[in-house]
């Protein structure tokens, strides 16, 4: 699964890739905890890479299928 992560004032996004058995539910739901806690929302991709995004500074935050299931060129 992919995770995008827009940042306050920055024209970069954060781009993760989860583990495909990622609890899509779980994970929103650890997102609204660090929304309302404004604390740090702390995500590991499927690299085990732990990036650490402070949860007052996250304009938006896309989640959608897994980067195999996305087409990219002119196929018919």
């Amino acid at each position: 699964m992919d995770v995008r992560i827009g940042i306050v004032q920055s024209m970069k996004e954060i781009e993760l890739e989860m583990d495909d058995d990622t609890d899509r539910g779980g994970l929103e739901g650890q997102v609204e905890a660090a929304l309302t806690g404004e604390t740090v929302l702390w995500l590991t991709d499927r690299k085990g890479r732990r990036v650490g995004i402070p949860a007052s500074k996250i304009a938006y935050l896309e989640i959608g299928p897994a980067s195999a299931e996305r087409r990219v060129g002119f196929g018919a």
